[in-house]
C-alpha cells in the first residue's frame, strides 16, 4: 500500500498533468477556430475547380490527345501513395486513422500484384508506416517549420508528385487525409488525384466556348487542380488536427480531474487510518502504565 508522502506526490503530480492537458486544449480550441474558417473558406473554391474540371474533362476523356494527367498512363500498375498527417502527436486517433486507411488501401494492391511507393508528409505517419513500409517510402515533407498552412506548401508537395509522375514513376496518384466535420467527427479519406477522375454522370458543357480549346486549358488547369486538391487535404487535416486533440485533452483533462478525486479519498482514508492507529497505541500506552 502506497504511503502517504507516495500519494501526496501523486496528487501533485496529476494536478500539474492537469493543468498542461487543459492549457493544450484551450490553445488547441483557439487554433481550432482559425484552421475551420480557412477550411471552410477553401471549400467553395475547391468545388468550384472539381465543377468546371468535370465539364472539361467530361468532353475530353477518352480522346487521343488528351492530357496525361487526365487520360493516364494506359497501365494501373505502379501506385503513389500520399499519405498526410501531423507533426505532432497527442491527438487522439487523428493520425492512426489515416494511417490505418493507407495500410489497408496498400495492402489491397500489393495483394492484386501492384507496385505501391509512399510520400509521407508529416512525421507522425513515417514513424507508424516506417517498420512495415520504410522500404516503400521515396519522399518525405517536414512541416514542422510550417507554422501556418498556405498554398505554396501544397504547390510544393504537387510539384514534387507531378515530377514523379513526368518522370514516369507511377500511374495513379492517392492522397490520404483526415476531412473535418466536427470537434469530435474527422472521417478518414481517399481521393485519387492522378489521373483525374471523370464524376459519374460529368457531361461537356455545351453553354460555353473556351479560348484557347479545352486541351489546352485541361493541360493549365489540370496541375493546379491537383495542387488545389492538396492544398484543400491540407487546411481539412489541419482543421481535424485540432479539433481531434482538443477533444483529446479534454478527456485527459477530465480523468486527471477524476484520478484526483480517488487518489485524494485514498489518502484522505490512509491519513485518517494512520491517526487512528496512533491513538489506539496511545491509549494502549496509556493503559499499560
Amino acid at each position: 500500500m502506497p504511503s502517504l508522502k507516495d500519494l501526496k506526490n501523486r496528487i501533485g503530480s496529476v494536478k500539474n498533468t492537469r493543468k498542461i492537458t487543459k492549457a493544450m486544449q484551450m490553445v488547441a480550441a483557439a487554433k481550432l477556430r482559425r484552421a475551420q474558417e480557412a477550411a471552410e473558406a477553401a471549400r467553395p473554391y475547391a468545388d468550384r475547380m472539381s465543377a468546371v474540371m468535370a465539364g472539361l474533362t467530361a468532353n475530353a476523356a477518352g480522346q487521343s490527345g488528351a492530357p496525361r494527367l487526365l487520360a493516364g498512363t494506359g497501365e494501373d500498375k505502379r501506385h503513389l501513395l500520399v499519405v498526410m498527417t501531423a507533426e505532432r502527436g497527442l491527438a487522439g486517433g487523428f493520425n492512426s486513422s489515416i494511417v490505418k486507411l493507407a495500410r489497408l488501401h496498400a495492402e489491397r494492391l500489393r495483394g492484386e500484384g501492384k507496385e505501391v511507393a509512399i510520400l509521407t508528409v508529416g512525421k507522425k505517419g513515417r514513424e507508424q508506416l516506417k517498420r512495415d513500409y520504410g522500404k516503400l517510402f521515396v519522399h518525405h515533407v517536414d512541416l514542422s517549420e510550417v507554422k501556418r498552412m498556405g498554398y505554396d506548401t501544397a504547390r510544393g508537395i504537387s510539384d514534387e508528385v507531378l515530377a514523379r509522375f513526368e518522370t514516369g514513376d507511377f500511374d495513379v496518384a492517392t492522397i490520404f487525409y483526415n476531412r473535418f466535420e466536427s470537434v469530435i467527427s474527422q472521417i478518414p479519406t481517399a481521393r485519387q488525384i492522378i489521373p483525374a477522375e471523370v464524376p459519374e454522370g460529368a457531361t461537356a458543357n455545351a453553354l460555353y466556348d473556351y479560348e484557347p480549346g479545352e486541351e489546352e486549358l485541361l493541360a493549365e488547369l489540370l496541375p493546379r487542380s491537383v495542387a488545389t486538391q492538396i492544398f484543400a487535404a491540407l487546411l481539412e487535416n489541419a482543421a481535424s488536427e485540432q479539433g481531434a486533440r482538443m477533444s483529446a485533452m479534454d478527456n485527459a483533462t477530465r480523468n486527471a480531474g477524476d484520478m484526483i478525486d480517488r487518489l485524494t479519498m485514498q489518502y484522505n482514508r490512509s491519513r485518517q487510518a494512520a491517526i487512528t492507529t496512533e491513538l489506539i497505541e496511545i491509549i494502549a500506552g496509556a493503559e499499560a502504565l
